[in-house]
């Protein structure tokens, strides 16, 4: 339009608009342009400061990256502080024997099921810890009213292919819970083998920190269970189902992408002089190191199922292999020689399949039939980042790591209550991506990275 500018909207502080063809000077073209990238530029960063994740408004610094709401470790305090004024219902926390509680710890009635084992397997670990970070005794008497709800009331009968082995899913106010307590995706009578590692492994981890050993009584069964089923397993089959009928052993989904936990489970009790799984534990590496590991660099297909409320044969998460990388990262060399591509390779998955841009964030969704970044997976994503970053000096992928545990922080309020979501409005949710699988990722994001 040469020195022709039409300006119909008036920019504040520019002090200068028209509302028809006006000629302008060189220096007052200037002006307009620069005056009209001023406003753009304040009204981006009105936006940004206005935009809520969670229960807080986000804040960034001039890069872009998210700045906590407060520090990672007043955060997770606050939320510790809140879940101590859990009510006890049948000499239990409420957390622990409820999935779905409203605020002000009212259980959702819409939502009668349960998932004991990760939720209070993941809670174990959570809060086992948490008091080694803080010194809190108090973490370990509520992680003992985990580890007890567990053995006393979540065992299938003794009886069975599976005997004495704990529900993956259930009902609340079953105390305990029936042999058909299956709920979600499980059918009646149905329990899912890689659950029962979780909940050993728990254990192992409890005994260590509190040196009762009922609880490696405990795991031990759990383990030789496990190991008297345990198949060879090959490019389509893990070792493994996903799920199996306790009482017949009847198997339903090939294919159960969480094979760590129960190779942890395998390593506590060797350490404690169980030699009878040394041949176990080493079919299941195998197994890993040679089908699933590679997996992940092409369709990622032996990761699928893991979620309690999925029973897709090919829905694969991001939870699994993030666990996995986690192991090699702790093990590192002692466990693989090649820890550091092998972690490499699961974390390149999960960023590739797994990931999105959220408030300018970049986060990490849980699985190929949910793309929500659920305080779990997310969190989870964020501690293992976090790990690999200072492993390899990457700090491209810390900055990563840092945004995706602020994020996920972002979803506890000032009172200490979280959200298991942090788009929710409202707090409570899932107790599991609320609460048990969110603490001890934070925990370990502090040990690589030190507290935000």
């Amino acid at each position: 339009m040469g020195s022709i500018v039409r300006r119909e909207i008036l920019r504040p502080s520019c002090g200068c608009f028209a509302t028809s063809a006006v000629s302008f000077t060189p220096m007052q073209k200037f002006m307009i342009v620069a005056c009209a990238l001023a406003f753009s530029l304040w009204g981006t960063v009105a936006f940004a400061n206005t935009e809520t994740i969670g229960a807080h408004v986000a804040h960034f610094d001039a890069h872009g990256r998210l700045l906590p709401w407060t520090p990672w470790p007043d955060a997770i305090e606050r939320e510790m502080r809140y879940y101590r004024k859990s009510p006890w219902d049948h000499g239990y926390p409420r957390f622990v024997t409820e999935t779905f509680l409203l605020d002000e710890w009212k259980p959702d009635p819409q939502r009668t099921d349960t998932i004991p084992a990760t939720q209070n397997g993941m809670g174990i670990l959570s809060y086992v810890k948490w008091a080694e970070w803080r010194h809190d005794s108090h973490a370990l008497d509520t992680a003992r009213a985990m580890a007890d709800y567990l053995i006393r009331q979540t065992l299938t009968p003794d009886a069975g292919e599976y005997p004495r082995f704990p529900h993956s899913t259930g009902r609340r106010d079953r105390f305990p819970q029936p042999p058909d307590s299956g709920s979600q995706s499980d059918r009646p009578f149905e329990v899912e083998p890689d659950k029962g590692g979780i909940v050993g492994y728990a254990l192992l981890t409890l005994d260590d920190a509190t040196h009762r050993t009922d609880y490696t009584e405990a795991a031990l069964h759990i383990a030789r269970v496990l190991a008297s089923h345990q198949r060879a397993g090959d490019a389509t089959h893990s070792p493994w189902p996903f799920r199996v009928d306790h009482r017949t052993g009847a198997a339903r989904g090939e294919v159960s992408g969480n094979m760590t936990y129960i190779l942890r489970l395998y390593d506590g009790l060797l350490d404690r002089g169980f030699a009878e799984f040394a041949a176990p534990r080493r079919g299941l590496w195998n197994w890993i190191r040679r089908n699933q590991v590679p997996s992940a660099r092409t369709d990622g297909k032996l990761f699928a199922q893991f979620f309690e409320d999925h029973d897709s044969p090919v829905n694969r998460t991001a939870w699994a292999p993030l666990n996995l990388a986690r192991y090699l990262l702790e093990r590192r060399s002692r466990l693989d020689p090649n820890w550091r591509e092998d972690a490499g390779t699961l974390i390149a998955f999960v960023r590739r399949e797994f990931t999105h841009r959220e408030s300018g964030v970049t986060v990490c969704h849980e699985q190929d039939e949910d793309h929500d970044a659920w305080g779990g997976v997310n969190a989870t994503y964020g501690a293992v980042l976090a790990m690999y970053a200072k492993a390899t000096g990457s700090a491209t992928l810390e900055a990563e790591a840092r945004d995706a545990i602020s994020f996920t922080l972002y979803a506890i309020d000032d009172d200490g209550r979280p959200r298991d979501l942090p788009k929710h409005t409202m707090p409570g949710g899932w107790q599991e991506d609320a609460h048990t699988d969110v603490i001890h990722n934070v925990v370990d994001a502090m040990r690589a990275l030190g507290p935000d």
